[in-house]
C-alpha cells in the first residue's frame, strides 16, 4: 500500500533510528547477546544493518555490490558504530541523489516509486533492527514505552508489512482454513483486516467502527502493534489460544 509519510518524513524516521542504533548498541556493548534476534550478537546485528545500508545505496545508484564481503568488513573493522553511521549517511545521500523518476528494482506489492520505496523500507529496516539493540542494552524484549518510535511512523511501517510483505506470492502467510486478522490500533480512526488462506494474503484498510467478523483481533497501540507484527515485543492484549493460532497456522517469519 502506498506510504502516507514523505521522504523527508522517513528519512527523519532513519535518521532517529540510526541515532537510537549507535546509542543501544554502545550502551549494550559489542559481545552482547541479542534477545530479539537469537543466536546475535550486538556486532553481528550492526555488521547486517551496515551491509544493508550500502546494498539499497548501491540498488539506488545502478551499482554492483558484494554484501558477503561487506558484511564481514563491518564484523572486522575496529569501529563498527563508525561504519554503520557512514553507511547511513551514504545511503541518506544515494536517496538524495536518485531523481525523483529513477528506475529500479523494489521487491513489495503495492510499493510506491523507487525513491520513496527505498527511504520507507530502509527507515522500517532500521527502526526494527535498532530496536534489537535496544532490546540487547536491556536484556530483555522491549515495550512500546522503552522505544523512541513515533505513531504515525509506526503505523506506516505496519501498513507496509501487512500491505507489501505478507501478500506477496510467495509470502509464507498461509493457512488451510480461511483466518480473518483484525489489526486495530487504539490510537488511530483506521486498522487492517488481513484475510488468510491457502492462497496469497488479501490486505485492506478498515476504518474505525466498522463491523467485521474475526477470528483474530489485535488490539494496541500503534507502537505496540508495530513491534508485535514484527516479534520485537510480547505486549499486545489478545486471547493467548487465538494468537498463537495466526502464528502457527500463518507460519509467520517476520525476520
Amino acid at each position: 500500500m502506498s506510504t502516507d509519510l514523505t521522504l523527508a518524513g522517513h528519512l527523519e524516521g532513519l535518521r532517529a533510528a540510526v541515532v537510537a542504533f549507535v546509542r543501544h548498541a554502545e550502551r549494550a556493548g559489542l559481545d552482547t547477546h541479542v534477545p530479539t534476534c537469537p543466536d546475535w550478537s550486538v556486532r553481528r546485528l550492526v555488521a547486517h544493518q551496515g551491509m544493508v545500508h550500502r546494498w539499497a545505496a548501491a540498488v539506488l545508484r545502478g551499482q554492483r555490490t558484494d554484501a558477503d564481503a561487506s558484511e564481514l568488513e563491518g564484523r572486522s573493522t575496529a569501529d563498527p558504530l563508525g561504519w554503520l553511521e557512514d553507511g547511513a549517511l551514504d545511503l541518506v545521500a544515494a536517496i538524495h541523489e536518485a531523481p525523483e523518476d529513477v528506475r529500479t528494482v523494489v521487491f513489495l506489492n503495492d510499493a510506491p516509486a523507487p525513491r520513496q520505496f527505498w527511504a520507507r523500507r530502509q527507515c522500517h529496516e532500521t527502526t526494527v533492527h535498532a530496536v534489537d539493540a535496544l532490546s540487547a542494552a536491556l536484556g530483555r524484549y522491549p515495550g512500546a514505552a522503552d522505544t523512541w518510535v513515533d505513531p504515525v511512523l509506526a503505523r506506516d511501517g505496519i501498513d507496509e508489512l501487512l500491505g507489501g510483505f505478507v501478500t506477496r506470492n510467495h509470502s509464507r502467510v498461509r493457512c488451510a482454513e480461511q483466518m480473518r486478522l483484525g489489526v486495530l490500533p487504539t490510537d488511530a480512526d483506521e486498522g487492517w483486516l488481513v484475510e488468510v488462506s491457502a492462497r496469497p494474503t488479501v490486505t485492506a484498510r478498515l476504518p474505525a467502527g466498522q463491523v467485521v467478523d474475526l477470528d483474530v483481533e489485535l488490539r494496541a497501540s500503534s507502537v505496540s502493534l508495530y513491534l508485535a507484527l514484527w516479534n520485537r515485543a510480547d505486549e499486545v492484549s489478545v486471547a493467548p489460544d487465538l494468537w498463537e493460532r495466526w502464528r502457527d497456522q500463518s507460519s509467520i517469519v517476520w525476520g
